[in-house]
């Protein structure tokens, strides 16, 4: 088996047809399989799968187990060389992954690479390749100075804005809402960590696996379409953003605390818990 693509689905019927018909276009020739894990739908996408793709191997949670957990639930099942993990609202290219596959199987070097992905109105979804997130590189994309100095490297370590969104490059992250990973890398470094229930899993297993010699790169040449938070998020969203920010917290603690003192990290946690407070409440009154 050559391709194994794991969805993660909660909530998606509207998009999740486009997304399983433009696969076989993706892959040109490869064999592969789809398999798909439903966090306990409630829009009627579960009966939608289970009537007319009996070919897929569909795993059906009682509850929402979370993003991380269902996407290592496929990751176990899947038998392919190389895994593509996609979410239900991206629609793939003609070739994409087929392209993707090529790039990455002539470099022993690379275990991870991520498409280009851009919305459905063909703008570049900038958070499809990334640098390192420390505190000066989220802050800055935080504040929207990226936005106003997007040439200036001080300011784009987050989203890597200063590099040419059509040109292949070395990164430190690509986006779980499409990208492929080789066996080998599953092999030696495991699955996600689950304490990410959602949100920056992708982040964190990149630098996972550059931490054990792996390269993780973006390839523009292959385009994916992403609506982007169509089902999932959207669909429970108080919960979705206090998992967001969450996140942020947990992939700080886990990766960069060390690299400053307590006063600082006490600040950082404070920061991010004012920031969900706000964000809850602007939720809360747009409804």
């Amino acid at each position: 088996m050559d391709v194994s693509f794991c969805i993660v689905n909660l909530n998606s019927k509207l998009h999740i047809q486009n997304c399983i018909s433009s696969i076989s276009d993706s892959i040109k020739g490869m064999s592969y399989e789809i398999n798909i894990a439903d966090n306990n739908s409630i829009d009627g996408s579960l009966d939608l799968i289970s009537m007319h793709y009996s070919s897929i191997k569909l795993i059906k949670n009682t509850r929402n187990i979370g993003y991380t957990k269902a996407i290592n639930q496929l990751l176990k099942v899947s038998r392919g060389n190389y895994l593509a993990i996609l979410n239900p609202d991206t629609i793939l290219s003609d070739h994409s992954i087929y392209q993707l596959i090529k790039y990455i199987s002539n470099r022993r070097d690379i275990g991870i690479i991520g498409p280009k992905v851009v919305n459905i109105n063909g703008n570049f979804q900038k958070s499809c390749r990334r640098g390192l997130a420390r505190p000066k590189a989220v802050f800055s994309y935080f504040l929207g100075l990226s936005e106003v100095f997007p040439s200036n490297k001080h300011f784009t370590g987050y989203h890597l804005n200063h590099l040419d969104e059509n040109e292949i490059n070395e990164v430190s992250g690509v986006s779980g809402s499409c990208m492929i990973i080789k066996r080998k890398v599953i092999e030696e470094i495991g699955y996600f960590d689950e304490r990410f229930f959602a949100y920056q899993e992708d982040s964190d297993y990149c630098i996972r696996a550059m931490e054990h010699g792996w390269k993780v790169y973006y390839y523009p040449q292959a385009v994916v379409k992403h609506h982007g938070g169509m089902g999932g998020s959207n669909s429970v969203p108080f919960k979705a953003i206090f998992e967001w920010h969450r996140s942020y917290v947990r992939f700080y603690f886990k990766h960069f605390s060390k690299e400053h003192g307590m006063v600082f990290n006490t600040v950082y946690l404070a920061i991010m818990v004012i920031k969900l407070i706000f964000s809850e409440f602007k939720k809360l009154i747009s409804i």
